[in-house]
């Protein structure tokens, strides 16, 4: 069997985006790479959304860009508007399709089905699946969303509806998601913040029609996508090793009171490359020791609390937008920091903190 320098386990977002930062960086010259994936075909698949707060490579695969978004609750609606730090969202298509031109040319790169293919015993492996069973006690946000295309124009295409909690919350945290592409196409989603045991909160199709038609007024429609999935709020139990680094949700590269990840998998992706030659050396990657603690308090007023949230998120986001970005893109200095926390529910927090 085939050794390889570098292996790379799973060929979805995390691991695609880290070859391609390793191939335009000149960095798989004169190495190997086997890209384990068991998927037949890439297609379309999700829809990867952020705000835009540095740099990326993939500009060319983004499906549209927003200054304006919403946030609503049953009897209020606030906007915010934002020129520094613009709301992307990215077709998987579009980049699977980019990234594996690039690889393809790149006679070093192979692509298995199973790692049992190869012999991986000397090779520094990067991991990006979770192992095992995952816990689905734990706190998950689980989502679907289509993509509708109607026959008028229906949409204001210039802002998007980031979290609308007129909905049913059925004693957890649930909110639609409307990204408006064109003015008579839209990616609607229905999005709950919970564990993954309640089944009945998993009729997704029937919410999205009610929303669609009850909340949005829209009688006709045609799907032309579907997406759904389950984003993990938690960090993963496994460690790095001396062979093996864990990357994207499995590096703990989600943050976990947003389930961002795509800009988060771009940095690693980055400091891996500059530091690929020495990388065992190299202290681990992560989204902050601030964050995590912030999360890990946010999370537990969210599970003792779940009514509480929609009014939370809503105060959070009456704060200047540049300081709400940064600090849910990761990229606050503390007196945004504090800014923020004082938007909070002070007791409830507290208690949060020593519970």
């Amino acid at each position: 069997m085939r050794e390889f320098d570098y292996v790379i386990i799973g060929g979805g977002c995390a691991g695609l985006s880290l070859a391609y930062e390793l191939e335009i960086n000149n960095k798989l010259k004169n190495k190997t790479l086997a890209i384990i994936e068991t998927r037949k075909e890439y297609k379309r698949d999700k829809t990867w959304s952020f705000w835009k707060v540095f740099d990326h490579n993939f500009e060319d695969c983004v499906i549209k860009s927003w200054n304006n978004f919403t946030v609503n609750t049953s009897d209020s609606s606030y906007e915010l508007k934002n020129k520094n730090f613009p709301y992307q969202s990215i077709d998987s298509e579009k980049f699977y399709r980019k990234i594996n031109y690039i690889l393809s040319a790149n006679s070093n790169i192979s692509f298995f089905k199973n790692i049992n293919e190869i012999n991986s015993e000397n090779s520094l492996i990067f991991n990006s699946i979770f192992k095992g069973a995952l816990d689905k006690s734990e706190m998950w946000q689980h989502f679907q969303g289509i993509e509708i295309e109607t026959a008028k124009d229906i949409f204001d295409d210039e802002i998007i509806n980031l979290m609308d909690f007129n909905c049913d919350q059925r004693n957890d945290l649930h909110f639609f998601y409307t990204l408006p592409f064109k003015k008579n196409k839209a990616l609607i989603e229905t999005t709950w913040l919970s564990d993954l045991e309640d089944q009945s909160l998993m009729d997704y199709d029937l919410q999205l029609e009610n929303y669609i038609k009850n909340n949005l007024g829209i009688k006709s429609y045609k799907i032309n996508f579907t997406e759904k999935g389950a984003i993990p709020l938690f960090y993963p139990s496994f460690k790095n090793d001396e062979r093996t680094i864990n990357i994207g949700s499995a590096g703990g590269m989600t943050r976990l009171s947003t389930g961002y990840t795509f800009l988060n998998i771009q940095e690693h992706s980055k400091e891996i490359m500059k530091n690929i030659d020495n990388i065992e050396k190299v202290k681990k990657f992560n989204l902050g020791k601030k964050y995590q603690f912030l999360d890990k308090v946010f999370l537990q007023v969210l599970k003792k609390h779940p009514e509480k949230m929609p009014m939370i998120f809503f105060k959070m986001f009456k704060s200047p937008s540049n300081t709400v970005i940064k600090f849910l893109s990761n990229k606050s200095n503390i007196f945004e920091d504090i800014y923020i926390i004082s938007k909070m529910p002070k007791l409830i927090f507290i208690k949060a903190l020593f519970s």
